[in-house]
């Protein structure tokens, strides 16, 4: 009952947000890397992918975890956004940002389009139901085929730049919000989190541009 309580606040909903987008983040790195495996060839990215199908009990309990973490830090984003549009029904007449950058800007919107790109990654690469040419167990040809589609292409590059400035401003927000905010520290965790987020973008874009140039076959 406690805990109910404590969510019903502000700042329980704000933590939430913090955990679970931490556990996401760091979910997005090791995805990153394990999809880089690319660029070490066809075999190399389909005996990873054979590596996690033999750990179906793990997988799965990853997958689980994952998406009690989307569900919850949707639902608390979504529920602090609410909070604080009805506690300032009438905008500014001048807007005045101060911490407020494109990134802190754009987190709900950006959030609701990287919240449909990740349905349609699994559905795209997953699945295989978007896909123009699925071979199941064949994630090396499935990745190449799908980012072939210039349309394709430009919509992961476009949602992967807004999970950048997503992560970006999450991280940054994290210390904030578990008390780690104090100006001795507050470069060290903004060039924390521009790093971490130029890493995930630059090796998630670097994908479908090198199969577009055709640097990846």
């Amino acid at each position: 009952m406690r805990l109910f309580s404590f969510y019903s606040t502000t700042v329980g909903k704000k933590l939430v947000m913090a955990v679970t987008g931490l556990v996401l983040a760091i979910f997005v790195l090791g995805h990153m890397a394990g999809n880089l495996q690319i660029y070490l060839g066809a075999e190399q990215l389909n005996r990873y992918a054979q590596l996690l199908r033999v750990s179906m009990p793990l997988l799965w309990t990853v997958r689980l975890v994952l998406l009690a973490c989307v569900v919850l830090h949707i639902v608390a984003a979504v529920q602090v956004t609410l909070q604080n549009w009805r506690s300032r029904p009438q905008k500014y007449a001048v807007a005045a940002y101060q911490e407020a950058d494109i990134a802190s800007r754009s987190m709900f919107w950006g959030g609701l389009v990287v919240a449909a790109f990740v349905v349609y990654h699994l559905l795209h690469l997953t699945l295989g139901t978007a896909h123009v040419d699925f071979r199941p167990h064949d994630v090396y040809h499935n990745v190449v085929a799908g980012f072939r589609v210039p349309l394709v292409s430009a919509f992961y590059i476009v949602a992967n730049l807004l999970l950048a400035l997503h992560l970006y401003h999450g991280l940054w927000s994290w210390f904030q919000t578990l008390g780690f905010s104090h100006p001795k520290y507050n470069r060290a965790r903004r060039v924390f989190a521009t790093v971490y987020a130029v890493v995930i973008a630059v090796g998630n874009v670097s994908i479908p541009v090198s199969v577009l140039a055709g640097w990846v076959k």
